[in-house]
């Protein structure tokens, strides 16, 4: 089923950006796995890691909570989908909301991680933990551009910085193109560190909702 009609805002709302350990989105009281669509349950049937299997679940719900948030709608009432650029099926590939096609949205997971944004036009948004090293540096050099991952390597500390850069990279992807603004930030607090694309950060950060909290992303030096 494709986009649905357009939702009218009388002003464009404002991106939400949630950054939260898997543990702490199962424990959320607006969020249960129940939410999930009867097909992203069958999409988590073919995962047999415990753990892996609860990142995903929590990524998606997070999701949900983004969009609500951004709507308006109850957590129940956020339908998200998923469409693959490449074959134009259902099921995989990059996720929408069939009922606001005006917004964009993304979401992450990772080693008990998860993140998500949802706001105006194209967004992405990665996370990963604190302590990844991404590479072997023959690969990275094949997926990043060259001097990108040449200037990490020569820096004080090389790990950390690929490790930026890959989130970077991955967040723009995410969001399907370069021409939007870039945001990186570490979250000292989950051991993580985050890239956002395509959301104003301003917009992101906002009042506390327990035990979640916005990120707050500091303008990066893109």
């Amino acid at each position: 089923m494709g986009p649905g009609p357009a939702v009218p805002y009388e002003k464009p709302p404002a991106a939400v950006a949630l950054v939260a350990t898997t543990a702490e989105v199962l424990a959320h009281p607006e969020l249960d796995e129940d939410l999930l669509a009867p097909w992203e349950r069958q999409r988590l049937a073919g995962i047999r890691v415990p753990g892996r299997r609860d990142d995903v679940v929590a990524a998606r719900l997070l999701l949900r909570l983004c969009a609500s948030r951004v709507t308006g709608l109850p957590p129940r009432g956020v339908a998200p989908a998923q469409r693959c650029p490449g074959c134009g099926r259902d099921g995989h590939g990059r996720p929408y909301l069939p009922d606001h096609p005006g917004l964009g949205v993304s979401y992450s997971h990772a080693d008990g991680l998860a993140a998500a944004v949802v706001g105006p036009g194209p967004v992405g948004i990665d996370v990963e933990p604190l302590t990844r090293r991404p590479g072997p540096v023959s690969v990275l050099r094949r997926l990043l551009p060259h001097d990108e991952v040449d200037a990490a390597r020569a820096g004080p500390d090389p790990g950390p910085a690929l490790l930026r850069l890959w989130v970077r990279r991955e967040a723009l992807f995410k969001a399907g193109t370069d021409d939007v603004r870039l945001t990186e930030w570490t979250d000292r607090g989950r051991a993580a560190v985050v890239a956002l694309a395509g959301a104003d950060a301003d917009g992101a950060a906002g009042t506390p909702v327990p035990p979640l909290n916005f990120g707050q992303a500091p303008p990066s030096g893109r």
